[in-house]
């Protein structure tokens, strides 16, 4: 039996469908032992954690796969990002470094300290970060085993006003952002984004936020891999920084629904691109 207190989930779709819909950041969970070793006080960190979560994309992920005609696969991580942010490369390779947000954060939003600046973050790497990455190169493995090919969809929010963490916050801002990678975002994909998500005030491309999630396993290696991150700002469905979800999200989860739909069309016999 799968419980909200594990790591992560991977919950099934159906077995025709290729698509996986990724949920990484919208957990706010710490363990105990993880929290021991953050030095924000309690209002502090419940304040940062407003910031940094992408609050109710899990939710958004789950009710657009139950709208969705064939039922996508869903990898959703249930620990906060402070715990690790499995989206980074565990080294050198990562940008975010430069502002104390590789794997494991050291500096929080607003660039004050998180953690000691010392922390050896390989233990939470070997504890959280492999275990995940691996489960999700495993996921997309058995997509490409069972449908011939994977399209993963990473879900995600964003503020509206930017954050000094982000290190490229001056650019647009559009209601919905949507994240390519040269190699495995085909333009198909982007456009059929475009088309689902066309109804809440425009789309932007890869600002403020570029890229998407693929597994080293497979990033730049496998084409059958297509992936796109969608970044929806947050006041398109919830007060900032924290607060409930509204109406928008229904709205939104509907638009995920249409993406995944006409996705999972794309491998029927017969279907049009």
């Amino acid at each position: 039996m799968l419980h909200a207190h594990q790591p992560f989930r991977l919950l099934p779709g159906g077995i025709t469908s290729s698509v996986l819909l990724h949920v990484p950041h919208s957990a706010r969970r710490i363990p105990e032992q993880v929290r021991t070793g953050i030095e924000l006080d309690d209002k502090a960190l419940e304040l940062e954690l407003d910031h940094i979560t992408d609050s109710h994309t899990a939710e958004l992920a789950a009710e657009a796969a139950l709208a969705a005609p064939v039922t996508p696969w869903r990898f959703v991580n249930n620990m906060s990002r402070l715990v690790i942010d499995p989206e980074r490369f565990p080294d050198e390779r990562e940008e975010m470094l430069a502002v104390g947000m590789g794997a494991v954060y050291t500096k929080t939003t607003h660039r004050e300290p998180l953690r000691s600046p010392d922390v050896d973050p390989e233990p939470l790497i070997d504890r959280y970060f492999h275990p995940y990455a691996e489960a999700m190169t495993t996921a997309v493995d058995e997509r490409l085993a069972a449908t011939g090919r994977a399209v993963i969809i990473d879900v995600h929010s964003y503020p509206t006003t930017p954050l000094p963490y982000e290190l490229h916050g001056s650019g647009p801002r559009p209601p919905i952002c949507l994240g390519t990678d040269a190699f495995h975002t085909p333009p198909e994909l982007l456009a059929r984004a475009e088309r689902a998500f066309a109804g809440f005030g425009g789309t932007g491309v890869n600002s403020p936020f570029a890229g998407t999630y693929v597994p080293l396993k497979h990033y730049g290696t496998d084409p059958r891999v297509s992936a796109l991150m969608i970044e929806i700002r947050r006041d398109v469905y919830m007060p900032e920084p924290g607060g409930p979800a509204g109406p928008g999200l229904t709205a939104l989860a509907s638009a995920l629904a249409d993406l995944v739909a006409a996705v999972s069309g794309a491998s029927e016999p017969g279907a049009r691109a």
